[in-house]
């Protein structure tokens, strides 16, 4: 489950997600520079060591007490040995599973149309979904036919739906900057009616922040999940390396990185720095698929996770190494020095409905770095909406609860924002359209695979 609190508290609205109170909205966003990032990372790293030790422990007992009572069939330890290393190499694109139309194309972004034939013409604001930019497919946003973001995003109304699909870099975009990121936004919503609600997850949270905050005409909400806004706050093992590297040695191990890569980021780099930050749950995520190795549906599960996490994607390098100085080391975006194209970035100009969604388990952008946005922006106080979910990072965006019991009550928030008024109910707020909850599968009773 999840948990969320409102400065408002209205009894008819018991299931609309709430904003924490200023005390605790406060303290999500301050900084988290005081704490030392050498011994930091020292200990979190020792952590790590451990819970991977008890992990292997864990599965070799297991491994050996299914060995004893399989001695009947000395075969069957190689064939299984044989199908889990196989299943390990087996990787595949991962695509696209909802029907779309290419509406827009640049080298290095798409925009993809998800809105059916019949809805065209509905009277709702258009919404346009940013992935995560990190070394990973956009696919993440509709990651298999029962876990679908988009789709949940539709049945809730939403039905003029979009995305952009971040495209690999290679030779020809590795000088794409922020501006050519922050315009391809911008043309995407001009094409979609010169207004939509934009939803960011993760890294396109602060992408959508930073439009938002330079053109908050063209924002009608702003839906964040998972995104850095305040890149110091909170405990945060990017945080303390990143502080760590480039307050000793400046950007000059970013810039070999990437010189490395051609002028780009290597996304097999960025899938690295992933591992290295929760090997515990790599190592789990391996053998239980080898405890698991004749189970078709936990096997099912792990393929379409590992295609996706597995299948990288470089980044360009002019805008890997813009966000690690700007946002990432010297955290501009929050302290309000960050200018793009001499323009000032200043996220008091948001004023738009803004609603927040944190892992209560993430450790890539812990919640006080996304809650940090709501004392930034103008926005009515009424008008925040924080919402914790019971979810690691990943889990934020293609995780089953996520979909299920956070992104709908966000959405149907949004929607409330989205149509005209003349559908309103006796509260003066547009009623529900349909139950989102429907389109995505329940998560009972199946296999999980561990994911970051």
């Amino acid at each position: 489950m999840s948990t969320a609190t409102s400065h408002a508290s209205s009894p008819t609205e018991e299931r609309r997600p709430r904003a924490l109170p200023e005390s605790a909205a406060e303290a999500a966003a301050e900084q988290g520079g005081g704490i030392d990032p050498l011994r930091f990372l020292f200990s979190y790293n020792a952590r790590n060591l451990t819970k991977v030790a008890t992990e292997v422990g864990r599965a070799t007992g297991a491994y050996w007490i299914d060995a004893v009572q399989r001695i009947a069939k000395p075969g069957d330890a190689a064939r299984r040995s044989l199908l889990w290393l196989a299943t390990m190499a087996d990787r595949r694109e991962p695509q696209w599973h909802l029907p779309n139309e290419i509406a827009l194309a640049t080298p290095f972004a798409l925009l993809r149309d998800f809105t059916e034939a019949q809805h065209r013409d509905d009277a709702v604001v258009p919404t346009l979904v940013l992935p995560p930019q990190a070394g990973h497919s956009s696919t993440v946003v509709d990651y298999s036919p029962q876990q679908s973001q988009l789709a949940m995003i539709r049945a809730a109304g939403l039905t003029r739906l979009y995305a952009l699909d971040w495209r690999p870099a290679t030779t020809a975009t590795r000088k794409v900057t922020i501006t050519d990121y922050l315009e391809v936004i911008d043309r995407s919503i001009r094409r979609m009616g010169g207004r939509a609600n934009l939803v960011g997850d993760c890294q396109g949270g602060w992408l959508a922040t930073i439009y938002a905050a330079l053109h908050p005409d063209r924002v009608n909400t702003l839906t964040l999940a998972g995104a850095p806004i305040d890149f110091h706050a909170g405990e945060s093992v990017i945080a303390a390396s990143t502080k760590l590297m480039a307050g000793t040695m400046g950007m000059a191990p970013y810039k070999a990185l990437v010189a490395a890569g051609g002028g780009n980021m290597p996304g097999s780099a960025v899938l690295s720095n992933f591992i290295s930050i929760q090997p515990q749950s790599e190592v789990s995520r391996q053998l239980q698929l080898l405890e698991n190795i004749d189970d078709a549906t936990h096997v099912e599960r792990y393929r379409v996770f590992e295609d996706w996490f597995k299948y990288t994607q470089d980044i360009p390098g002019a805008f890997y190494l813009w966000l690690v100085e700007n946002l990432f080391w010297k955290n501009r975006l929050v302290t309000g020095t960050l200018t793009v194209d001499g323009r000032p970035v200043d996220m008091a100009a948001i004023d738009c409905p803004l609603l927040m969604l944190a892992g209560s388990t993430d450790h890539i952008t812990p919640a006080p770095q996304l809650f940090a946005a709501a004392e930034k922006v103008s926005t009515p106080a009424e008008d925040i909406t924080y919402r914790t979910a019971t979810a690691g990072h990943l889990g934020l965006f293609m995780g089953r609860d996520a979909l299920r019991h956070d992104w709908p009550v966000l959405m149907e928030t949004v929607y409330t924002h989205s149509v005209p008024r003349t559908s309103t109910s006796g509260s003066g707020k547009a009623s529900r359209r349909r139950s989102s909850v429907r389109a995505v599968a329940d998560p009972r009773d199946t296999p999980r695979v561990p994911a970051p």
